[in-house]
């Protein structure tokens, strides 16, 4: 074993190796890792006590020849998403351990919960974050295309229990840094014997180190995305069931609060509700486009035009690509007109601002 701090995943039947200091590790058993190591079962036993007690230890190997150390990752809600462990002689002392960041999507309702490590981690501010509620769009690398992203996603357009991801992406912190992020998630169901029956994604996060050349078919692919960028226009992958958005393929749009979703029982204008449903219509055939007033950062309602254009992410997961721009004037009007003509269809019907209802 090397003298680096192991990370492994403990959701699983068997702890699974996903880090060694920097480096990311696809999933080993632990057992495989350590395979020639004379101290397998006391590190096991250690793994499996610093899950069942919570709390990190500091043990003696049978032999008294070397001392190994462990530390929980566990989340805000009390779940142990894995550990830390370090084995090496008596007189020594560990190296700095990693920093890692455990954190949740629930796949049901389509929210984020995140803990200031996993903040610090991805590269975001943590002091100028929320952690509870978060959009997947925050959590998720933005503008820049992974291969491993239509993996993620789809686990979130078709939520499954089972489904166990390990991977690194490569991003800018807050700052403009480029950093290497690891990564690895499970997606389970939790409380399935009560009402609130939930598939939930409980993950890790932690810097690491591109292994390699970068690929140049994802160097290909951010070219094409590039280019087809436009000014004003902002695009965003979308779940095509519940309109939660995913991933922003551009800068996020800055007219609408893109935060609190696009679901049309939240953030569409009343008066909208037969657009969007003929847009969803639309949808079920083939591109949709249309102005829907949705709510902004101040709770007022404003016009977005958006087009959907239906995308496969990979076989049997399909997205929305959503584009998003100002209406013009000829579409004000059109918007306009429309609202005039279901006026007249439902007399007496009054609709003011989203903050006054």
């Amino acid at each position: 074993m090397s003298h680096d701090w192991l990370l492994v995943e403990t959701l699983g039947a068997e702890p699974v190796v996903v880090a060694e200091g920097v480096h990311t590790r696809n999933l080993i058993p632990i057992g495989t890792v350590l395979r020639r190591n004379p101290h397998l079962m006391a590190i096991q036993t250690a793994i499996s006590e610093t899950v069942r007690g919570g709390t990190g230890l500091s043990s003696i190997t049978p032999k008294s020849d070397s001392v190994i150390r462990t530390e929980v990752v566990q989340m805000s809600d009390g779940v142990i998403h894995g550990v830390q462990i370090w084995v090496g002689s008596v007189d020594q002392e560990p190296p700095p351990r990693p920093l890692v960041g455990p954190l949740i999507w629930n796949l049901t309702e389509g929210t984020a919960t995140d803990t200031t490590e996993s903040l610090r981690v991805g590269g975001w501010d943590p002091s100028r974050q929320n952690l509870h509620g978060r959009a997947f769009a925050d959590d998720l690398p933005r503008r820049d295309l992974n291969p491993y992203e239509a993996k993620v996603l789809g686990m979130v357009i078709k939520p499954e229990p089972g489904v166990l991801i390990c991977s690194t992406w490569d991003v800018n912190d807050y700052q403009g840094q480029p950093i290497t992020v690891g990564f690895v998630s499970r997606s389970l169901v939790e409380d399935p014997d009560s009402n609130a029956e939930r598939v939930i994604c409980r993950a890790m996060n932690w810097r690491s180190v591109r292994e390699g050349a970068t690929i140049q078919q994802d160097l290909l692919a951010q070219r094409i995305l590039d280019g087809l960028a436009e000014p004003g226009v902002h695009r965003a992958l979308v779940d095509p069931t519940h309109w939660t958005l995913l991933k922003w393929l551009d800068d996020p749009a800055p007219f609408f609060d893109w935060r609190a979703g696009m679901r049309s029982d939240r953030v569409i204008h009343p008066q909208d509700k037969d657009a969007m449903t003929a847009m969803a219509g639309q949808f079920a055939t083939g591109p949709a486009a249309g102005v829907l007033r949705l709510v902004d950062r101040d709770g007022e309602w404003t016009p977005v035009h958006i087009t959907v254009h239906r995308v496969e992410l990979e076989d049997g997961v399909t997205a929305a690509l959503a584009v998003l721009r100002a209406p013009t004037a000829d579409e004000l009007t059109e918007l306009a007109d429309r609202d005039r003509r279901t006026t007249r269809l439902s007399p007496g019907r009054k609709v003011g601002s989203r903050r006054s209802r």
